[in-house]
């Protein structure tokens, strides 16, 4: 069977209340579609309220968002997504969460998103997640009452970067140190600059930069637990 990854999105449109728009970081999930595409993945999407989930950061210059955008497919798939409950955890090898500010509204608060991570995990699948797409893994607990990122590295958009694009005092909690409470080992660049980081299947990424990255140690980390090298 093919293996099929599972691209989870933010419902969430409103940037707090700044009156601008917000929602899944289209870049984010373009780019990462595209090696897991090349890599033989069958791929479908998950949003938190299900329906057409709102996008954000789309570049026109960027030719693969551009092509994923364009693409038929992709564009049934992301009219109607199904909300996690309606789906089965069996059927996917990865979950990516992928960014955008409006994850760190809705994210942290959907149990169905965390259960449905949870169970990829502890069948031996990957949970991926860049930029404020870690904004999911908060609040995810494995069956022994640990949480997911406790004692693993994992990379997320800084508290730096936040204050960088000047939304500190906007967005609900600083990812950063949210994930540090949780007991993650949190590693990071530069402010903007690409780090990936894969512990025990678990990969994540720092910014948009990073994206096509996760991807790519996702696959990886995959084809390393099914050969039992993990």
């Amino acid at each position: 069977m093919p293996k099929k990854v599972l691209f989870a999105l933010t419902s969430h449109g409103d940037l707090g209340d700044t009156g601008r728009r917000t929602g899944f970081y289209v870049p984010e999930v373009a780019h990462p579609a595209d090696v897991f595409r090349r890599a033989g993945f069958e791929i479908a999407y998950v949003s938190v309220s299900g329906g057409a989930p709102p996008q954000d950061g789309i570049d026109p210059d960027d030719a693969v968002v551009a092509e994923f955008l364009a693409d038929s497919e992709t564009r049934r798939a992301l009219a109607a997504t199904p909300t996690p409950a309606q789906l089965d955890p069996a059927d996917y090898d990865v979950i990516y969460f992928a960014g955008g500010h409006g994850t760190m509204w809705d994210f942290p608060e959907s149990a169905e998103l965390a259960g449905l991570a949870a169970e990829v995990y502890e069948r031996g699948g990957v949970v991926a997640a860049v930029c404020h797409g870690p904004a999911a893994l908060v609040n995810v607990k494995l069956t022994d009452g640990s949480y997911l990122v406790a004692g693993k590295q994992v990379a997320s958009f800084t508290d730096d970067e936040e204050e960088a694009v000047g939304l500190t005092s906007v967005v609900p909690f600083l990812l950063e140190t949210a994930l540090v409470e949780r007991g993650a080992k949190h590693t990071k660049a530069a402010n903007f600059a690409p780090h990936a980081v894969a512990d025990q299947r678990l990969v994540t990424g720092q910014n948009p930069a990073s994206a096509a990255q996760v991807a790519e140690l996702a696959v990886a980390e995959l084809a390393a637990a099914r050969t039992g090298a993990a």
